[in-house]
């Protein structure tokens, strides 16, 4: 004999499962939207700055944030053009999945996994980018933390996306121990504190320039 939850039960839990599964794609349509204007943002400044080298833009504050100086290093540019390009491209479909999603579209189970590895890759060289500006350029640019900021949260929103709705395929013990620490908001407060931690990190090396 096959033991049946309650029907309450069941409805609770779908209601929960279909707001959790809102929740990440809203902060991914926000992140996104927040990085796509950072990238426009740098996308013009690195054009102004390929016109005119010595032009001063709106981000040099003084020597520890100054866009400029991260601009003109090399690893600004690791592929031969503005690295900001990148961001123009990939994060409008950012935008489509997050909209599509919150009006009711599911996609694929390969598209998501996908994306997942895809914003991986865009994880890891967001913060190869962060430790070049913070300990081989010696400079940080406030668009390029909004960038590393929105890229944290957007995957950890198709993390969270891809483990509610199994598409990594979990055996069932291990996605129902996957669900219930989601339930705790464990994955929010792990970026929050990943944020405290770069926050802390920035005001150690830099608050003389932040404060003085």
């Amino acid at each position: 004999m096959t033991d049946l939850a309650p029907a309450g039960a069941l409805d609770t839990d779908s209601t929960w499962l279909r707001r959790a599964v809102r929740r990440p794609f809203a902060l991914m349509l926000a992140s996104s939207v927040l990085s796509l204007i950072a990238s426009f943002v740098l996308s013009v400044d690195a054009v102004r700055l390929a016109a005119n080298p010595d032009v001063v833009l709106t981000c040099d504050i003084n020597s520890a944030i100054s866009c400029g100086t991260v601009a003109q290093a090399w690893q600004a540019s690791l592929f031969g053009f503005p690295n900001a390009f990148l961001g123009l491209v990939t994060e409008p479909v950012v935008v489509t999945i997050a909209l599509a999603s919150l009006a009711g579209v599911r996609f694929p189970r390969w598209f998501m996994v996908t994306a997942q590895g895809v914003y991986l890759l865009g994880l890891v060289f967001a913060y190869w980018l962060f430790a070049q500006s913070y300990l081989v350029i010696g400079a940080l640019c406030p668009w390029c933390l909004l960038v590393t900021a929105s890229t944290t949260t957007v995957f950890t929103s198709l993390l969270r996306v891809n483990i509610l709705q199994n598409n990594f395929r979990l055996r069932p013990g291990t996605h129902a121990r996957a669900m219930s620490l989601l339930r705790t908001g464990v994955d929010y407060a792990a970026v929050v504190v990943v944020f405290v931690l770069l926050a802390a990190a920035i005001i150690v090396k830099y608050h003389n320039e932040l404060f003085g």
